[in-house]
Order: structure tokens, then C-alpha cells, then sequence
């Protein structure tokens, strides 16, 4: 029997090991090995803000977050310009977090029809209750809804990706796909706005910050050939 016993525990022990093991690498951390052999690289180095413009004073870098300031926030984005690509990162909510990931913006106009926006936001705060389907967390704001349910509860750190081919969007919550769309195939916007930068071809990442804190972590990007035809 202690024998069974002792054979029992070593085997869950290695079953846990390899569950562990078994995480995306979206939640892994840092550039994982495998992550560099694919190609993507940092765009955030724990510390700084060098390679980022705009609203440099509305953001903190330290110990590997990047943070959203209260007060200000507003529109930090890349140096570089981004065409296709794999964004990673992770992020943390307070609660009423407000945030977006800006794509392919320019630097003037509204990201989120300049460029196009996918919405970060602690969408079960009680002030959010009367939200459009196009403005909850991960939604290509204006134009797609996101699927709901599966954000982490507030103060617990989400991964998420985003997949920018083309006109094609995919955004992937802590696993789970929650956007999938064609934006070129939308023939009116969800909001009423035209949302002429769904067909942009490159421009700006960045953090759209609306005067609450958020973090990220981790952030990197694989840049994707175009194409062809």
C-alpha cells in the first residue's frame, strides 16, 4: 500500500508539473524560447519608454509595467509603424479600467476610426452597465463585439493576443477567441461612424488611456509577411 501510495503522489506530482508546463506562451512571461525562434521580439523593455512617442508623461515604465497614469494617460504610441502582425501582452484592470489597443492609427484623429481600437476595459463595473455591444472588453471598438465572460476578475492579470492580417481581426482572451471579423466585409459600422481606418494598411500601435490605471506586462509583437493577392 505505501508503495501504490508513494507510485500515486509521484504521478500527480508530474501530472501538475506538465499542466504547469503546458501554459501558452502568452502567459508565460518574457520572451519564452519558443517565442524568439518564431520571431517575435519586445516592444516594451520593463524599464523605459524608448520607443514609444506621444504621451510619454502620461504613462510609468518600472519593474516591467508599463502603467496608465490616473491623471492623465491619453496616446502613447510605437515609434514604429506596423502593418501585419501578432501582438502579445498581458495587462491588469482596477477596477472601472478604461484603455484600448490603438492599430494601424495615424497620430492625429480619433484611433479608434483614424486607426481602428480594441477596447481594454473592467466591463462589469457598475458604471459601464449601459454598454453598446461594440464597447466591451476586446471589441474592435464601433465595429465588432467581443464575446463576454471571460475576463479575469479584476486585480488578476489576463493575456491576450491580437491577430492582424490584412482586413482580418482575431483577438484571443486568456485563451479563448473572442473576436473573429473581416472588417473590409462590414458594410455600415455597428456605431454610425464610418471608420474609414479599418482599411488602413500600417500605422501606430499604441495605449489609449482614459485617466484610470492599467498595467501591462510583456508586451511583443511578431511582424507578419503580407499576403499575396
Amino acid at each position: 500500500m505505501r508503495l501504490t501510495s508513494l507510485v500515486a503522489a509521484l504521478l500527480l506530482h508530474a501530472s501538475l508539473l506538465c499542466a504547469q508546463d503546458a501554459q501558452p506562451p502568452s502567459c508565460a512571461g518574457a520572451l519564452c524560447p519558443e517565442e524568439v525562434e518564431q520571431g517575435f521580439v519586445p516592444l516594451f523593455d520593463g524599464k523605459t519608454l524608448d520607443g514609444w512617442q506621444g504621451a510619454t508623461d502620461g504613462y510609468v515604465a518600472q519593474d516591467g509595467i508599463l502603467a496608465s497614469n490616473k491623471e492623465s494617460g491619453g496616446r502613447l504610441f510605437t515609434k514604429k509603424e506596423y502593418a501585419d502582425f501578432i501582438l502579445r501582452f498581458e495587462f491588469n484592470l482596477e477596477p472601472g479600467g478604461n484603455n484600448g489597443i490603438a492599430i494601424r492609427s495615424p497620430m492625429d484623429g480619433r484611433p479608434s476610426q483614424a486607426g481602428m481600437e480594441i477596447q481594454v476595459l473592467d466591463d462589469t463595473a457598475p458604471k459601464y452597465a449601459k454598454l453598446k455591444p461594440y464597447q466591451f472588453h476586446g471589441s474592435v471598438y464601433g465595429m465588432v463585439p467581443a464575446k463576454q465572460g471571460h475576463l479575469k476578475p479584476v486585480g488578476e492579470w489576463n493575456c491576450e493576443e491580437i491577430l492582424c492580417e490584412g482586413s482580418h481581426i482575431r483577438v484571443t482572451l486568456n485563451g479563448t477567441v473572442i473576436v473573429d471579423a473581416d472588417l473590409a466585409k462590414i458594410d455600415q459600422p455597428m456605431d454610425g461612424y464610418d471608420h474609414p481606418g479599418r482599411l488602413r494598411k500600417t500605422g501606430f500601435l499604441g495605449f489609449i488611456g482614459h485617466r484610470t490605471r492599467v498595467e501591462f506586462r510583456n508586451v511583443r509583437i511578431k511582424e507578419l509577411k503580407p499576403k499575396e493577392g
